[in-house]
């Protein structure tokens, strides 16, 4: 508690001082005029003053040189960081080219190696040397990346140094403590006049101090914390900064299918992905403030866990991460997205996850695992510790694979279309689960006579695996329920009359299909009791003295009849309306013709 008490104190102290240098800083490049303007490949609007980068640098280094007895790890760190930051700032004022900006990160990289901080992933020291080299310049430049809107850099950065700060804490070094906790108020500070809407950017010189600063204080945590497995010496750091990781790895991938540079800047950032999708960027940015959190919290959980426990819970995460990578590679980002892109391994690379058998087959085979060890863990607690139980489940484990995938083939599990998974499919996935059960059961009790197990422990795992594989074959259509549909460039803004099944088709349809270059804003029914409710997140209005006004406040071009029976008194007045408005009219069909042979 005292330790904390300590860091809350200084994180206290960095964010006051932080404000006050970050305001100062504003002040002054307004009056300079040292301010971003506005670029197509970048998202703010309107000029903004830039150098925010200085105030956290200044914070970080004068607190920490005028209060701190720095030891050498702590000085090497600052030292490289300054030496960062510089090379940011030369960046920001004349800007450089991109290879002398990878000049600078290679020296501050090899200042660190030097010195002998290294991530101990093996044996080797000249490949831990290796990979921290890389590890340093991976996650500067995944920082800078990361600096495409408000508060995002800053806000990530400081989830990721509250991680470090609780694995430093468990160990008690108090000189590292001090200095990640006046970093957190550095970054808390700034991220007070950079939040949405910013008034102050932090520029090259503040990302790639960060960047670096946190890349070694990755180092200073892992070479004195404590970890129970050689899983968690790899996963934490990944963990600690998954955020930066992931949208770098992201774009990098993506960018480099569609032929586009990846030095370059660009509008196709994770958060730029979910901006598209009909996000504010508030909203994005807390999204992504949302998963940097998670990732952190798997990182801590892994230090306190076995090595296949990490590997499970590891393993669930990557699942989830890549159904969001294919959703949020599908949105269109740029104007030349709307062409089809001829290249074979993009279509592979997206398509899979819902075309391609293969992907469905090992997914389910992860699954399977991870369930069957899930229900051991939950009914038995640790098996690792107990020879005998972690042997019947090593042993059985193959068959109950084989048996389960077998009746996920008879059931025809592989034969459906992820986006369009119903309810209907959900008793076949129910049934293929329960076959899969009863043969695993059966052939597990004739060809392991001697074997105690308990039923429980399938039980369970039915229950589980038939929730784990219904909730996969729904992802997609999930996601599309919590995040927006992707909004469409000057599409017209749309009224469905009526508010039943007819209508929810045409509302799936414009979302399955934007050419038709809609974006509905509700729904109107002259049935009373459906008004004041909504449809997939629309609300139901009414037709009767409302109209107008609900016409007005959601600036309504088009009104789409979806019903097809409508009183002709209705829809004459429907028709005044909308001539007397200047809204189109218009209605949807479906209609079932006979074309013939001729």
């Amino acid at each position: 508690m005292e330790l904390w008490l300590h860091a809350i104190t200084w994180s206290i102290i960095g964010l006051v001082v932080s404000a006050l240098l970050t305001f100062s800083v504003c002040q002054v490049a307004r009056r300079f005029g040292f301010v971003v303007s506005p670029r197509s490949d970048r998202w703010h609007k309107k000029p903004t003053a830039t150098f925010g980068g200085v105030a956290i640098f200044l914070t970080v280094t004068l607190l920490s040189f005028s209060f701190l007895e720095l030891n050498s790890d702590s000085m090497v760190i600052l030292i490289g960081s300054t030496w960062l930051f510089l090379v940011g700032l030369i960046d920001d004022i004349f800007n450089i080219k991109p290879y002398q900006k990878l000049l600078g990160q290679i020296f501050g990289a090899l200042l660190i190696i030097g010195n002998g901080l290294v991530l101990n992933w093996t044996d080797s020291i000249f490949v831990n040397s290796a990979i921290t080299f890389f590890w340093i310049i991976g996650i500067t430049n995944a920082v800078n990346l990361l600096d495409n809107m408000d508060g995002l850099a800053a806000g990530i950065s400081a989830i990721a140094s509250v991680v470090i700060l609780f694995t430093l804490v468990d160990v008690g070094q108090l000189s590292e403590i001090t200095l990640i906790s006046i970093f957190i108020g550095a970054l808390l500070g700034f991220l007070i006049f950079n939040f949405n809407p910013a008034s102050i950017f932090m520029g090259d010189c503040g990302s790639m101090f960060i960047g670096f600063f946190l890349a070694c204080s990755i180092l200073v945590s892992q070479n004195a914390g404590r970890f129970r497995s050689i899983l968690s010496v790899l996963a934490v750091p990944v963990l600690t900064l998954f955020v930066p990781v992931f949208d770098t790895t992201f774009v990098t991938l993506l960018r480099k299918l569609k032929g586009r540079s990846i030095s370059q800047g660009g509008r196709d950032h994770t958060s730029h992905r979910l901006v598209a999708l009909g996000l504010s960027e508030k909203k994005a940015v807390l999204l992504l403030y949302g998963l940097a959190v998670t990732a952190g919290g798997l990182a801590l959980a892994v230090l306190e866990m076995d090595i296949f426990q990490s590997i499970a819970l590891i393993s669930l995460f990557m699942i989830v991460l890549v159904f969001l990578g294919v959703y949020l590679a599908k949105v269109k980002v740029y104007e030349e997205d709307e062409k089809e892109i001829d290249n074979a391994l993009f279509t592979f690379l997206i398509d899979i996850s819902y075309k391609r058998r293969i992907f469905e087959i090992f997914l389910d085979f992860v699954l399977i695992c991870l369930v069957y060890y899930a229900s051991f863990t939950t009914v038995f607690g640790s098996i690792e510790e107990d020879e005998q139980k972690w042997n019947f489940f090593v042993n059985t484990l193959p068959l109950v694979i084989f048996l389960k995938l077998v009746a996920f083939l008879i059931f025809g599990i592989y034969r459906g279309i992820w986006r369009y998974t119903t309810v209907k499919d959900s008793v076949k996935f129910a049934k293929a689960v329960l076959m899969g059960s009863v043969l695993s059961v059966v052939a597990i009790f004739f060809l392991y006579e001697n074997a105690v197990f308990t039923r429980s422990v399938f039980v369970l795992d039915a229950i589980l695996l038939f929730i784990a594989v219904t909730a996969s074959r729904l992802s997609f259509r999930v996601f599309r329920q919590l995040l927006p549909y992707p909004i469409v460039k000057d599409a017209r803004k749309v009224l469905i009359y009526g508010a039943g099944d007819a209508g929810e088709m045409v509302l799936r349809e414009i979302y399955n299909n934007p050419d038709l270059n809609y974006l509905p804003v509700g729904f109107i029914d002259d049935d009373e009791t459906k008004q004041g409710k909504t449809i997939h997140g629309l609300k139901v209005f009414g037709t009767n003295g409302l109209l107008s006004k609900v016409c007005k406040e959601n600036q309504v071009q088009e009104i789409l009849i979806s019903c097809r029976k409508i009183k002709p008194e209705n829809l004459q007045r429907v028709k005044k309306f909308c001539k007397s408005e200047n809204i189109a009219l218009k209605k949807a069909e479906l209609k079932i013709e006979n074309i013939g042979f001729e």
